[in-house]
């Protein structure tokens, strides 16, 4: 692909092509992203109509968030870097019947192409893949119409966060292929809100993910050490006030 942004890790993307085919297996190394969708796209929905919203969903890999909020009402434009994961999602939805478009283009380079077409922005579990996560969310905000919504989600960088997400969730428990985070590209709260901000987002809430290895549940909580999502908003460059 002819790129003007590179934005991306080889490496990371390597991991994600190696397991496009697992991507829809609820049992496999995807479990988690499978057993933490509906409560990522409930709290979406309660903020967002998604039936009268044009999303994207950046990062989309496989599918799995996008194709629920197809799903759910919303017209989805999926967009990644990994072609054997948007394979897979495209043939997912052919089965499925859910009515969506996915496209092998970078955000940066979307925002090039759409700014300001976008109701609703996703970008979930992503950043903390990419060499440059402000930059992502530059074109997130570039992309969103004022008023509009963004939904970010990522892993904060703490001690905690390298106990439960690297040494817990992929060597003890083994939700995770050993390998598929680097606690070093961990992002904190704060420093997520600093690029939202510095992009024109205003930051309404945060929430966190939590994990129960006793029960083996997820839940929303105020836990922010480990995972978590922020809401934001496009500010509006016309309006006195944000």
């Amino acid at each position: 692909m002819n790129s003007k942004n590179h934005n991306v890790d080889p490496a990371e993307l390597a991991k994600f092509q190696d397991l496009a085919s697992r991507w829809w297996d609820a049992n496999s190394e995807f479990k988690p992203l499978h057993q933490i969708n509906p409560l990522r796209l409930g709290w979406i929905a309660e903020r967002v109509d998604l039936p009268a919203s044009r999303v994207l969903d950046v990062g989309c890999g496989g599918g799995i968030l996008a194709e629920s909020m197809s799903q759910a009402g919303a017209d989805v434009l999926g967009i990644d870097l990994a072609e054997a994961p948007l394979a897979v999602a495209r043939l997912h939805a052919k089965e499925s019947g859910a009515t969506l478009e996915y496209r092998e283009i970078s955000a940066e380079n979307c925002a090039i192409e759409m700014p300001g077409s976008f109701d609703c922005i996703t970008c979930l579990e992503m950043l903390e893949h990419v060499p440059d996560p402000a930059s992502t969310v530059a074109a997130c905000a570039s992309m969103v119409k004022p008023g509009g919504r963004v939904f970010f989600s990522t892993i904060s960088r703490n001690p905690k966060s390298w106990l439960f997400a690297i040494a817990g969730a992929e060597y003890i428990l083994r939700l995770l292929p050993r390998g598929t985070h680097d606690w070093n590209k961990f992002i904190k709260p704060s420093e997520l809100g600093t690029a939202c901000r510095q992009a024109g987002l205003r930051v309404d809430e945060i929430i966190g993910l939590t994990y129960n290895p006793l029960t083996k549940n997820y839940k929303l909580e105020q836990d922010v050490d480990v995972n978590y999502m922020i809401a934001t908003t496009r500010i509006d460059p016309d309006s006195t006030s944000d």
